[in-house]
């Protein structure tokens, strides 16, 4: 790998890294594309390359997760007890996800991803958050919900923050424990969506050298040693900023990297 790749994904898992402790959405929504484009300029199979994307994006969340929850933990945010009905739910969804990403095409991945980026940047933008308009639900709903969220996180390789802390929101938890408690949720969705992407992509052919199933390890490496760095530096700023006119910046990002998926799509 030259160093000009290497310093590119260092800034990518910078740059994701610090959003994901700041906004709580983890950096999959970032990171997919660039990381896309980068496969795409390396010559990797055009058919695996949004494939190996979204499961690259979705193994680094694992250590963005722990790094930047203990500084939520650290003010108290974090709600374990949130996290301990939803987690099994979680870790089926997001085993799930990668396993229907598995039966489609990269053009379906690409177009499916680009609508999941442009409707999280929307929602970004207008900044309503959801009426908290009643409790959070039993075992059973929590699990329903755990599963929802794991599904779409696996399939798309983010942490679930734009459904999980909407979802906790409208059920009267507050927006900073919301955050906080989504990226605890990051691990058990980045655990199981990575090894259900080893496991199906085990016997892909044409898989790049050091690629461990549809993971590439020397990516892997690179961006997490720059996020596991800036992820509690976004989380503490998350405790001392009003971060509302970040994400309409951020949005406008998004919206950007949602052009370039769908252009990937029909390319």
């Amino acid at each position: 790998m030259d160093w000009s790749l290497v310093g590119l994904l260092l800034l990518m898992g910078a740059g994701g890294g610090y959003a994901a402790g700041l906004l709580g959405i983890g950096g999959g929504m970032v990171l997919v594309p660039f990381i896309t484009m980068i496969f795409t300029a390396k010559g990797f199979p055009p058919a695996l390359v949004v494939h190996m994307a979204i499961a690259t994006s979705l193994a680094t969340i694992m250590f963005t997760s722990m790094s930047s929850v203990r500084a939520h933990h650290r003010h108290g945010a974090v709600q374990w007890r949130i996290v301990a009905l939803l987690a099994p739910g979680i870790v089926i969804g997001s085993w799930i996800g990668p396993w229907i990403g598995k039966q489609m095409n990269t053009s379906a991945l690409s177009l499916l991803f680009a609508l999941f980026v442009a409707f999280s940047a929307a929602q970004m933008l207008r900044n309503k958050k959801p009426s908290a308009g009643r409790e959070l639900p039993g075992t059973a709903g929590m699990f329903a919900a755990g599963g929802a969220i794991g599904t779409m996180a696996g399939l798309v390789g983010a942490g679930g923050g734009f459904i999980s802390v909407p979802f906790m929101a409208w059920c009267n938890v507050r927006i900073h424990q919301a955050v906080a408690t989504s990226a605890a949720l990051g691990f058990p969705i980045a655990l199981s969506g990575t090894l259900s992407n080893i496991y199906y992509g085990w016997s892909e052919p044409g898989l790049p050298q050091h690629s461990l199933g549809f993971v590439y390890l020397p990516a892997l490496a690179v961006i997490v040693a720059a996020s596991v760095i800036m992820a509690p530096l976004g989380a503490r700023m998350a405790h001392k900023m009003d971060v509302a006119a970040l994400k309409r910046v951020f949005a406008v990002v998004l919206f950007a990297l949602a052009g370039y998926m769908f252009y990937h799509a029909f390319a």
